[in-house]
């Protein structure tokens, strides 16, 4: 902001503007003018557009956004000052096809999330969930356990029996070509790298995830991209992985594991779906039902739809 004070020209130039909520415009659209939106205070521009109600959560007490309003007066507002072009309009680029894959989980696995459960439910009635960071330890664990591990207090991982790794193996057999597989957890991202290492070989699968070293992330990403190569297996994880390089030898993309930000999301997909890419891209989400999997995908799907709504799109659907 103090630096754009100086400048005599801002521009922003953006994708996706709006990614968690219509809130994301205000600092964005601040730094242009403080006259874009009429706001130069947060809080007025909050209480302008959000719904808001009082929550306690513990002993803390603090105001919490439960939806939206005057979504048609900021769409308006915003087209004042912004262009937008979609990729549709000025690329010639294959359609994007969405499948899920339900997988059951183990009894060992019902037993561990349901205990999971009880314990955050329990622990929030009596108010030691009184910290953000708290509660996205209890999400992140009930997720772990989806995916078919979970580590401890102690910081140690343990194993519990799961299918999910088995029905990657199965999808992969019936896939031809080129596959992206993005995961969340490092613990995943081995596991994933060395069943394809031990079923496959070792040369056909490479892992790009935070630990890989920087030298090495741009030689996977050639090789990945190689026809000739026999690297066939993109094992990475889309924080790391899903901004900036092209992947578009790949037309099958598998979500093995989701998270709840939809910016990361989009920029995964787009490594395939880019200039380049000549096939229909499959986006294949692995979801347990009636498990944090949907509640996930469900999120993301609501913050789609508001996007749309405050950018003045046609809503698309993902996920059915």
């Amino acid at each position: 902001m103090r630096i754009g004070e100086s400048a005599k020209y801002r521009r922003i130039l953006t994708g996706s503007p709006v990614t968690k909520s219509p809130m994301d415009l205000f600092s964005q659209c601040l730094f242009l003018s403080p006259v874009a939106l009429g706001f130069s205070s947060y809080f007025a521009f909050q209480n302008r557009y959000a719904i808001m109600v009082q929550r306690q959560l513990g002993h803390r007490s603090f105001q919490d956004i439960v939806g939206y309003r005057r979504l048609d007066e900021l769409t308006e507002k915003l087209g004042q000052f912004s262009t937008r072009i979609l990729k549709s309009e000025c690329l010639d680029l294959p359609e994007k096809v969405y499948l899920r894959r339900n997988i059951t989980l183990t009894d060992e696995q019902k037993d561990a999330y349901r205990q999971m459960k009880e314990l955050a439910l329990a622990q929030l009635d009596s108010g030691e969930l009184a910290t953000t960071s708290s509660v996205l330890t209890q999400i992140m664990r009930l997720q772990q356990i989806v995916c078919g591990h979970l580590t401890t207090d102690e910081g140690v991982i343990e194993e519990l029996p799961s299918r999910r790794l088995d029905e990657l193996l199965e999808l992969l057999d019936e896939t031809q070509g080129k596959v992206i597989v993005w995961a969340n957890w490092t613990h995943d991202i081995r596991k994933i790298e060395k069943a394809l290492a031990t079923k496959y070989g070792k040369g056909v699968v490479a892992s790009y995830y935070g630990d890989t070293p920087q030298e090495d992330r741009q030689a996977i990403v050639t090789r990945f991209q190689d026809e000739s190569s026999p690297l066939r297996f993109f094992v990475g994880q889309p924080r790391t992985g899903g901004y900036g390089i092209t992947l578009t030898a790949a037309s099958t993309m598998v979500y093995y594991s989701n998270g709840y930000d939809l910016e990361i999301r989009l920029q995964s997909e787009d490594r395939a779906h880019r200039i380049g890419q000549r096939n229909t891209v499959t986006y294949i989400d692995f979801v347990s039902p009636d498990t944090i999997d949907e509640k996930i995908l469900k999120a993301l799907q609501g913050k789609v739809n508001l996007a749309s709504q405050v950018l003045g799109e046609d809503v698309r659907s993902w996920f059915t």
